[in-house]
């Protein structure tokens, strides 16, 4: 009876464990661009079941545009959204305490016709360019500052057509410029196609004082909401690298995220996988911070007030530190 008795003493709390219901899951509003490269990471989120596995429930809202995603964020009405850390760091000398936590560094190219006479940045000069973006765009700023180094004055020595990605790369493929320079998965559509990358943006970022390839895209959350859900914001983190390395090493994984892409042959879909996969971070926050910091000095000497608000330097809460392992 003593042995039961003892038995009993352990099997009743045991019970009330089993029977107990679990723990709900943590909520986390993404604001997401429909036709953005985050909705193929949230694909293979949810076939592998990595959001419950890390006990979280994703509501997603679908937008047109990334500057819906800014207006939700602004508005309440989103937890995360994508941008990049110029934006933050503006926002938060304008009184908005946001921060940064790398996605991609997969970055634009300049792009020209594969037999294309173009073979140097410098013999852009005199030739009709085509950017994506806008007038104040992160990698026509940074393109503009390299070639400045060489004495070339890319914005007076070329002529400059902007546009919207979708449109210049359709541009591009019907002879209309010279050379373009896209976001990097029009790049890849263009690449699939037979067009030649005469430089990717990161490959000038080391003559403009970066160390290595920079996350110039990521995750932006309010830093008080952050600390008030630490435990959920490292959770999510650690799902979306889960997600990263899934995408990465798995090309079945890639069967869900095809639809999603808009690729329609393989060998553009198989570019989108490879410049996606080249654009992973995988370097510490520290080393991520340091090259922005020069970037962002770049950045506003170049594109001004207009570009970076009040502040001539990255804002030092900018990036998010409070992951564990970084």
């Amino acid at each position: 009876m003593r042995v039961w008795g003892r038995i009993l003493v352990f099997a009743v709390p045991l019970a009330l464990t089993l029977a107990a219901p679990a723990r709900a899951a943590d909520t986390i509003r993404l604001a997401v661009q429909k036709t953005g490269t985050f909705s193929w990471e949230l694909a293979a989120i949810r076939s592998a079941g990595l959001d419950r596995e890390a006990g979280l429930s994703l509501q997603v809202t679908e937008l047109a545009s990334t500057e819906a995603g800014k207006i939700a964020m602004r508005a309440g009405s989103a937890d995360i959204i994508l941008s990049d850390w110029l934006w933050v760091s503006r926002e938060r000398a304008l009184g908005a305490k946001l921060t940064f936590y790398p996605y991609s560094s997969a970055l634009g190219a300049v792009m020209v016709p594969a037999s294309s006479p173009i073979k140097t940045l410098a013999d852009l000069k005199s030739r009709k360019l085509a950017v994506a973006g806008g007038a104040i765009d992160k990698s026509w700023l940074l393109l503009q500052a390299r070639m400045k180094q060489d004495g070339i004055d890319l914005k007076s020595e070329a002529t400059i057509v902007y546009g919207a990605p979708p449109l210049i790369a359709a541009k591009a493929l019907d002879g209309e410029m010279d050379a373009s320079l896209n976001f990097w998965n029009f790049c890849a559509q263009l690449e699939a196609k037979g067009f030649r990358r005469l430089t990717g943006i990161e490959d000038i970022l080391p003559k403009l004082g970066a160390k290595g390839a920079v996350a110039a895209v990521g995750y932006v959350f309010d830093e008080n909401w952050a600390a008030s859900h630490r435990d959920a914001v490292a959770r999510f983190i650690a799902m979306t690298r889960k997600a990263k390395e899934l995408l990465a090493t798995s090309d079945a994984a890639w069967d869900k995220v095809a639809p999603l892409t808009g690729a329609t042959e393989p060998a553009v879909l198989n570019t989108y996988r490879d410049r996606y996969r080249d654009g992973i971070p995988r370097r510490s926050i520290d080393d991520e911070e340091k090259d922005a910091r020069v970037l962002y000095r770049v950045l506003a000497e170049i594109g001004g007030r207009e570009l970076v608000g009040p502040a001539a330097e990255l804002d030092p809460g900018t990036f998010y530190h409070a992951v564990p392992g970084d």
